[in-house]
């Protein structure tokens, strides 16, 4: 089954793909860790997109389209994917049907704003090794301390909150309109993400089946 997880930052669509990799035995792919794999690899496509990124440029969907595109060619995506991070526009989403990147359901994840800011803000990754945690809901063992390599808990600047209103703006304005664009195909399912985790994982497998 090949899925889209589409939803405002915050809203946990990351965790939700990490909990649900064993059950659903298909593979999370964001476009943002396979941009920095590429560009790590020193790969053809690696060298393009990094001409892109150092010039504060965004990548063009063209470029995105292909490593996804080698992405699902890889044996582990037999059974299906999840895309998270892309399609973020119309123009997207119509690339991946231009190029016959099939997509059988898209999960629309929502949660109110008030509990997206208070996610976000609460949210603080390791700077050595990027574990993530919440001051609230994943407590480290020690205070800013990272339980997995003892490295220092930082808040992101883009998870401080006047970033977060700007975040929320972007997703309105670019990526809320494929909520009725794959309304009407037919293949999209909102996921109440204000629900406790396990009724969410369960929501999200009984919308896959």
């Amino acid at each position: 089954m090949n899925l889209i997880f589409l939803g405002p930052p915050g809203v946990g669509k990351g965790t939700v793909a990490k909990l649900l990799l064993k059950d659903l035995a298909i593979p999370q792919i964001s476009t943002g860790d396979l941009l920095r794999e590429a560009v790590k690899e020193n790969s053809p496509l690696g060298k393009e997109a990094k001409s892109y990124m150092d010039s504060g440029k965004l990548v063009p969907d063209n470029l995105v389209i292909d490593l996804i595109k080698k992405r699902i060619s890889n044996e582990d995506c037999k059974k299906g994917f999840i895309l998270d991070g892309f399609p973020r526009t119309i123009p997207q989403a119509e690339s991946l049907e231009i190029n016959n990147i099939k997509i059988d359901k898209v999960l629309n994840f929502i949660a109110s704003k008030k509990t997206i800011i208070e996610r976000l803000s609460g949210r603080r990754i390791c700077k050595n090794c990027n574990a993530i945690y919440h001051i609230k809901n994943i407590p480290p063992k020690k205070e800013g301390v990272c339980d997995k390599c003892g490295g220092k808990l930082i808040q992101r600047d883009d998870d401080k909150p006047e970033a977060i209103e700007r975040r929320l703006e972007v997703y309105k304005k670019q990526t809320e309109p494929l909520i009725e664009y794959y309304k009407k195909k037919g293949i999209l399912v909102d996921i109440d993400t204000e629900r406790p985790l396990p009724n969410i994982l369960n929501d999200v497998l009984n919308a896959v089946k």
